[in-house]
């Protein structure tokens, strides 16, 4: 069902169709592009909060600036789908996020209009900040760039090391600070309590009005012009320090903070901000869900991807099943995590900026003292993890998988090198579905093992994810503790199993068998079990094989199969280079076996955007895909061809 828009917005394919409309008429626009918006996301899903904040300020910021040639950039891209809409992807917008549609996030291989991939948070600053030093290199004087940041996404370190050099750049980079309290859950820490003080002082606020008024009628000023704004800005420097100190004394010019949803004014304020050389940042303020009162008055969490809904009532579509389900993985986390808590007093939990997503709001909420959210700062979250451990607690450190990547030399340096028993959770292991390849968690297991002191595994269902959840948290000397686990739900709907200390680096014994074995890891291997009832109907019957640990391997159990079996198959929802399959291959080098190996996992390119089941179809890991492997596998015993 295509989605009509209204007559404004059906008459607009490009900027350049855009700038055609008075600046009179940007309010209908702009409530024509919210509504498009909440007809879609109301019947195809996808992020929806983010991007009804951001209307106004996208139609300004397309309607000033002359893009793509002028450059903008989002930063995460949850709040972009305005953007894509104007820049010649409405007609194709109700395939978002879909398999084989257009992207959730922006992506330079789809449009010109998207400078700069993106889907993790505070990178836009840098990214601009890199366009405008090139620019400047190159001579395009007049060019502009602008970087669109999130007040969540500003927690990230590397926005502040961004900030920081772009202060001394003297390139021509506008930073927009789109501040609406929020990132996916609510933000945390002094940044968001700074940004409070400056967005509700009175006196901050009454002079800054003045100051726009005066900066409004800057080309009045003549040649004298940069005399009056420096001595305005020295003024408010002076009288407003402890307000304006941050960003200032970063030498970057602030202008605001502005109402982020007065079209009018934001293009008046964007105008004016052309003519300002240098690196400079606007304030705007918005609010998550603006114009659709469901989201906007509910809870913002809820309402950044609350998938299909009502868009009359606000009520949001769930499933309905008549039999019993099994939890999501990531809610067997986050209750486990509190029962082992209430009788270990050392655990503590650490999340940045994911408590929802990865459900450590289970734990905040009943030990509030003993579970902390760091915000958008995985590579402090890591190395404040490791602080913990090195004072006799037992941190569970939960990240995921694609964002565990942010901080891999925390990992390497804080943790492994010190031999610090750090436990990390890795939600959303494998292919992440719909968010698409940057959120993809394909390359934990190839990164993790091979580094020393650490203990690398992946329960195949809630039982073993309990399990190995327990074993961790056991005393131990050294080493960190990666469990992975995916996104979705497992296989168990009576999960609450009774704990069990995990050998460490002990396989599973799934179903003996003959003529092929079949090794894998991680949830991946309940397709195996469902692969080989099905070929027990034809009368094969591969042996099948639970890894549980990537590192360390169990020799005994491969010193077994390489001896009975001389067709071997791994499975693995992670990249197939340098992931466990490869690990067997090593083991089997080094000892000097011989074997036909097919390995199966996410291949060596780049997978695009899809639900989870596509995407093991796609790349041959499904049921289907398992089957025919192993029939392949077998045909030269079938036909003779061999004594294997």
């Amino acid at each position: 069902m295509l989605i009509s828009p209204g007559k404004l917005l059906s008459n607009i394919n490009s900027p350049q169709d855009l700038k055609k409309l008075d600046q009179v008429q940007l309010v209908e626009l702009c409530e024509e592009l919210r509504q498009f918006i909440i007809d879609n996301v109301s019947v195809y899903g996808g992020h929806f909060g983010a991007s009804l904040g951001v209307v106004e300020l996208t139609v300004a910021l397309h309607y000033v600036f002359n893009t793509p040639t002028d450059q903008l950039v989002w930063d995460v891209g949850h709040q972009a789908y305005g953007h894509k809409i104007l820049t010649g992807r409405k007609e194709e917008f109700h395939t978002n996020r879909m398999y084989g549609g257009i992207s959730g996030f922006p992506k330079r291989s789809e449009s010109e209009y998207d400078t700069f991939g993106v889907g993790h948070s505070s990178t836009s600053v840098s990214a601009g900040l890199g366009m405008a030093a090139a620019s400047k290199y190159l001579g395009l004087d007049q060019k502009q760039h602008i970087a669109v940041i999130g007040d969540g996404a500003l927690t990230g370190g590397m926005a502040f090391e961004a900030l920081n050099h772009a202060g001394v750049s003297d390139t021509n980079l506008l930073i927009i600070l789109n501040d609406n309290c929020m990132s996916i859950d609510p933000n945390v820490g002094a940044l968001k309590d700074y940004l409070t003080d400056i967005t509700t002082s009175k006196t901050y606020n009454r002079l800054k009005d003045d100051v726009w008024n005066l900066l409004g009628k800057l080309s009045h000023f003549g040649k004298n012009a940069q005399e009056v704004v420096s001595k305005v800005e020295n003024g408010i420097k002076a009288t407003l320090l402890s307000q304006s100190n941050l960003f200032e004394s970063l030498n970057l010019r602030y202008f605001g903070p502005v109402d982020g949803h007065d079209v009018d004014h934001l293009v008046a304020i964007l105008r004016d901000l052309q003519e300002i050389k240098g690196p400079k940042i606007l304030h705007c303020v918005t609010v998550k869900g603006k114009g659709y009162g469901p989201a906007e008055k509910g809870n913002a969490t809820t309402w950044h991807a609350p998938g299909t809904f009502d868009k009359i009532s606000g009520e949001i579509h769930k499933k309905v099943h008549n039999t019993p389900q099994a939890p999501k993985y990531q809610d067997v986390f986050g209750h486990t995590l509190v029962e082992l808590a209430r009788s270990n007093d050392k655990i503590m939990g650490i999340t940045p900026a994911m408590p929802s997503g990865s459900s450590m709001n289970i734990m905040m909420k009943e030990m509030p003292h003993r579970a902390i959210d760091v915000g958008i700062a995985e590579q402090h979250a890591v190395t404040f993890s490791a602080g913990l451990a090195t004072q006799g607690l037992v941190p569970f450190c939960n990240i995921y998988s694609s964002f565990m990547q942010r901080a891999y030399d925390q990992v390497i340096h804080d943790v492994c090198i010190q031999n610090l028993p750090v436990n990390f959770c890795l939600d959303r292991a494998g292919f992440a579905g719909a968010d698409g390849p940057t959120h993809h968690g394909a390359y934990d297991l190839a990164f993790f093992r091979c580094i020393p002191n650490m203990i690398v595994s992946a329960p195949m269902n809630e039982q073993e994810l309990r399990n190995l959840m327990f074993t961790a948290q056991l005393p131990r000397t050294g080493q960190a503790f990666s469990i992975r686990y995916p996104r979705g739900q497992g296989v168990m709907t009576e999960w609450r199993t009774p704990f069990e200390q995990i050998e460490i680096g002990k396989a599973r014994i799934i179903k003996e068998g003959e003529g092929i074995a079949i090794l894998s890891i991680g949830h991946i291997g309940n397709y195996v079990v469902e692969a080989c009832d099905i070929l027990a109907e034809k009368d094969i019957h591969p042996a099948h094989y639970d890894l549980r640990f990537a590192k360390p391997l169990d020799e005994d159990l491969l010193h077994k199969v390489f001896t009975s079996f001389k067709r071997i198959i791994t499975i693995e929802d992670g990249c197939v280079q340098g992931g466990v399959g490869s690990a067997i291959l090593e083991f089997m080098a080094d000892n000097n076996y011989q074997a036909e190996v097919t390995r199966l996992g996410i291949p060596d390119r780049i997978v695009e955007h899809g639900e989870q089941t596509e995407l093991h179809k796609e790349c041959g890991f499904d049921v289907d895909g398992i089957i025919q492997t192993v029939e392949k596998m077998l045909e030269p015993i079938s036909k003779g061809l061999n004594s294997y």
